[in-house]
């Protein structure tokens, strides 16, 4: 015959052992504004929980608060990339911090963002946070005006709240960094013409282009363009070998993002060209294959986890910054060298 689970502690419980008021107890414990309770009353309190092991019922602070303490997290493919994932370990950590539980649904590229985000309305949740995998401006349907949302990754149209990395100042980092190590022969492969015409495409990827020109400007260096249409391993592959046959007095490549990279340095191993020897090579986003190459990928890193974690914070706290930009950390590994050879 099997026992019965031992019952849980009570508020009266707690309000017996502390010899005080049931109404007493719940001011302290809920952390009450207005309470006049003395220093002593309330450790008493306190302890007597702490020895009973009681814990507040959340359904029933949730009907007396009129909150949840939950957070609903839609995203398109964040929870099936690997990478981007790193943006739910940032959510999970500051939720967690501020006491509140997360609930996750994931639409996928094309998903019916509209019927995740009434899904979790009707869940009553705090707020709403939107994570998408590539930062892109998506329309976001009505919601209660009462309710928080929070764009990770990502814009809006109608003005909500977000979070996108700096791009601007991380293509002009990643530009001033090769120019600093003496380049100036140097190519771009992996612009994408229809994210610098269609807004729904990409909310950065013009600012990192833009930023890669800025810095080149400012050093008076013209690069060698290459636009593709897509970024993919492949055909960085196929536009970088050509861009090397064409222009065998490149030092230096800036790919795209770290896809590109990985068919830039299979092209140029076919010609003979050593990275970083003959070639040296930089990109961005700092997948997790970007360390494993050899040599290493040095990479603008795309930062999720701090995505994440400051999206829960606007959520939670003040909104009022329309749109938020987090630094793209340099990640040095070994695909960059000094230029043996200046040209000017």
């Amino acid at each position: 015959m099997t026992e019965d689970p031992p019952r849980r502690p009570t508020l009266a419980d707690v309000a017996r052992r502390a010899e005080m008021s049931t109404a007493a107890v719940s001011l302290i414990l809920n952390d009450r504004p207005g309470s006049r309770l003395s220093a002593e009353a309330v450790e008493r309190v306190r302890a007597a929980a702490a020895e009973l092991g009681y814990r507040p019922n959340p359904a029933a602070q949730s009907l007396r608060l009129g909150r949840t303490r939950t957070i609903g997290f839609v995203s398109d493919q964040v929870t099936l990339t690997r990478y981007a994932s790193a943006m739910i370990g940032g959510v999970l950590e500051a939720a967690r911090a501020h006491g509140h539980t997360v609930l996750m649904s994931e639409t996928g590229r094309g998903g019916e963002l509209s019927e995740a985000v009434e899904e979790m309305t009707d869940r009553r949740v705090d707020g709403l946070l939107i994570g998408l995998m590539a930062a892109r401006v998506v329309d976001v349907p009505p919601t209660p005006a009462q309710l928080p949302l929070v764009l990770i990754n990502g814009a809006s149209p109608e003005g909500h709240p977000c979070v996108l990395p700096d791009e601007h100042r991380a293509g002009e980092a990643v530009a001033r960094y090769l120019v600093e190590r003496g380049h100036r022969r140097i190519g771009i492969l992996g612009d994408l013409p229809e994210a610098r015409t269609v807004a729904s495409a990409s909310a950065t990827i013009r600012d990192r282009f833009a930023g890669i020109s800025s810095g080149l400007a400012r050093a008076e260096v013209v690069p060698v363009r290459v636009d593709v249409p897509d970024w993919a391993p492949e055909v960085g592959y196929e536009y970088g070998g050509p861009m090397l046959d064409a222009h065998p007095d490149l030092t230096a490549v800036i790919a795209g993002n770290d896809n590109v990279a990985f068919g830039i340095y299979q092209a140029a191993a076919e010609r003979g060209l050593r990275v970083p020897d003959d070639l040296s090579i930089v990109s961005f986003d700092d997948e997790e294959l970007a360390a494993y190459l050899r040599p290493g990928l040095t990479t603008a890193r795309l930062p999720y986890t701090e995505m994440g974690r400051l999206g829960v914070e606007m959520l939670l706290g003040d909104r009022r910054a329309e749109r938020t930009l987090l630094p793209m950390p340099l990640i040095e590994r070994g695909s960059v060298r000094f230029a043996s050879r200046w040209i000017h």
